[in-house]
């Protein structure tokens, strides 16, 4: 089945929110100056909230909370990680996998594709491979100067449906939104998807855009 992350949550409700429609994953944003960002005491309301919640509305346990990252001292990530009870760690900039083994909790490396002409297959699946075989997640995400995910914007999904094609595993980032997010799983069949800015409405977690990108997501499994 599908998997669904739904990133970028800055508030408890917005999370309970993605948990009852039946996430898999939610994301709290610790970059610097990033406008999502979210500050150590409110990531902890949100996940001690979180997790007391109980259980999906399918039975299963409530979504993991997944910390996002970008270039910051492994020192702070994983002192993060501790204080704020994450379950993933979410790599968003440029970390070598050495860097990666140093995380005290289970990694999302985004691996960064062009808008349309990859200019070498061999070193973007090597890239994705060289994450997975460690034990690493991987995130195919939009590359955008100066910015490490968030930017709504996708890449060429054939690109995707070829490294799926080569049996590589990911999520699939970048420009999701309900409307779309079906069609995505169908051309791509990737391991998950993950959306922020698809899912708001003026700048903010919309419980409606979440319980309809889910469902949308998972309705093409079977």
């Amino acid at each position: 089945m599908t998997k669904v992350k739904i990133c970028g949550i800055r508030q408890l409700d917005h999370a309970l929110a993605a948990a009852q429609a039946g996430a898999d994953y939610i994301g709290l944003v610790f970059v610097p100056q990033r406008h999502r960002r979210v500050e150590a005491d409110a990531a902890r309301e949100i996940v001690s909230g979180l997790k007391a919640s109980g259980s999906k509305a399918d039975g299963e346990n409530v979504p993991r909370v997944v910390g996002l990252f970008a270039g910051q001292p492994v020192k702070e990530v994983n002192n993060v990680v501790k204080t704020c009870g994450l379950d993933l760690v979410q790599l968003c900039g440029a970390e070598s996998l050495e860097y990666a083994q140093q995380m005290k909790a289970p990694v999302i490396k985004v691996v960064h594709v062009p808008g349309s002409n990859v200019a070498d297959w061999n070193d973007l699946a090597a890239s994705i491979q060289a994450f997975r075989t460690a034990g690493h997640l991987v995130a195919l995400d939009r590359q955008a100067d100066g910015l490490q995910g968030g930017t709504g914007q996708n890449f060429d999904w054939d690109i995707a449906a070829k490294l799926s094609g080569r049996g590589q595993e990911f999520f699939l980032a970048g420009g999701l939104s309900p409307d779309n997010v079906a069609r995505a799983v169908a051309q791509v069949h990737p391991w998950g998807v993950d959306v922020s800015s698809g899912v708001e409405t003026d700048g903010e977690k919309d419980p409606d855009k979440i319980r309809a990108f889910v469902e949308n997501a998972k309705q093409r499994d079977g």
